[in-house]
């Protein structure tokens, strides 16, 4: 959530995205962001937590965690009447893991076809992910993860969103720090 509410306004702030991106859809955005990979509940813990690579099969099944979240999303929210919070959420969870240059599932989505929220949470979920310790490797250094960031631009990561999150190396580092001392305790 941290790194989507800065990436996100500082997307707006920028003038990049301005006529999605009103407080209302930052506000949606940062509730939705933690929503994103709750279909990893139907995933089971031994492929989760399995310490060394995914078979074919095992990955198969993980990718599935995103149309899962999707439909949890769906049915758990749909009838509250925040229809823009669900929709947002849906689109979170299920697109996450869309690539801008059309190689990402679960729908092969492209470029603009990519929710703007889901774009936004793929890059915060990739540094994310690299950044924290796992229990099949280590936290990757913070360049590293930059240089993830950087290699993905225009490949996995829409071009506009990535370059941001690239020119704020020092915002990410500090809530990246931030994050990290509040797990610590």
């Amino acid at each position: 959530t941290g790194y989507v509410k800065l990436l996100a306004e500082e997307l707006r702030m920028r003038g990049h995205y301005t006529e999605v991106l009103t407080k209302d859809y930052i506000q949606n955005l940062c509730q939705a962001a933690p929503m994103h990979d709750i279909g990893k509940i139907a995933v089971p813990d031994v492929i989760l937590q399995k310490p060394g690579r995914l078979t074919e099969e095992e990955f198969e099944t993980i990718k599935k965690h995103t149309l899962d979240g999707g439909r949890i999303i769906d049915e758990t929210f749909g009838h509250l009447g925040n229809e823009e919070y669900t929709k947002m959420a849906y689109e979170v969870a299920t697109y996450h893991h869309e690539k801008w240059n059309g190689k990402g599932y679960p729908e092969g989505l492209a470029k603009e076809e990519i929710p703007l929220c889901a774009r936004i949470m793929a890059v915060a979920d990739v540094f994310d992910a690299v950044s924290e310790k796992r229990c099949y490797r280590d936290a990757l250094p913070l360049e590293e993860c930059f240089d993830i960031i950087c290699q993905g631009r225009d490949r996995d990561f829409d071009p506009i969103i990535a370059d941001v999150f690239l020119e704020i190396k020092d915002k990410v580092k500090a809530t990246h720090d931030e994050i990290n001392t509040k797990t610590s305790c």
